[in-house]
């Protein structure tokens, strides 16, 4: 009769709530949870998954315009996909928000310190990192290709050095 019972609790899930009791749920498609705590458990690990991507963006010595626009753009997919909750993505929303706010200042000091042709090799590596970021999680079978890097919003503002010297070209003549 012992025997019995240990193959029933075997088949049960082996989730453990936080006061002690096991769930008696019978397992289903999961090796050892049942369908309503392997639910969880994925979507937990998915929410970490989307939560390593989104951070990936943030995490770099700099954080230019494209790695900010890359990492709400995962954001927003993380929600429609309720890897994130509403609330949460609200928040990270605002603090992308002050981000942008000081992005104008950053490249002011950057520029300042630095030199523009420093600022401008600096945006360039950001985005080959992202680029390369993107072609190592992608999957071979996946259809679509990974998004470029798109160039800053005030890169048009900011002169190159094949500019200037077309400009200079230009007034010769």
């Amino acid at each position: 009769m012992s025997t019995n019972r240990s193959n029933a609790r075997a088949s049960l899930c082996s989730f453990t709530f936080a006061d002690g009791r096991q769930c008696r749920t019978p397992r289903a498609a999961h090796p050892y949870l049942c369908i309503f705590h392997a639910r969880k458990d994925a979507q937990a690990l998915a929410a970490e998954a989307a939560g390593k991507d989104i951070a990936y963006h943030l995490s770099g010595a700099f954080v230019s315009a494209c790695d900010l626009s890359s990492a709400l753009g995962r954001l927003f997919s993380a929600v429609a996909q309720g890897q994130v909750k509403p609330k949460t993505a609200s928040t990270l929303a605002y603090l992308a928000q002050s981000l942008v706010q000081t992005l104008p200042l950053a490249k002011h000091e950057y520029i300042n310190a630095y030199g523009t042709d420093t600022w401008r090799d600096t945006i360039r590596a950001s985005h080959e990192q992202t680029a390369d970021h993107f072609a190592d999680n992608t999957s071979p079978d996946s259809q679509s290709p990974p998004p470029q890097p798109a160039a800053p919003a005030d890169a048009a503002a900011t002169e190159r050095p094949s500019d200037t010297s077309r400009a200079s070209e230009q007034d010769a003549t």
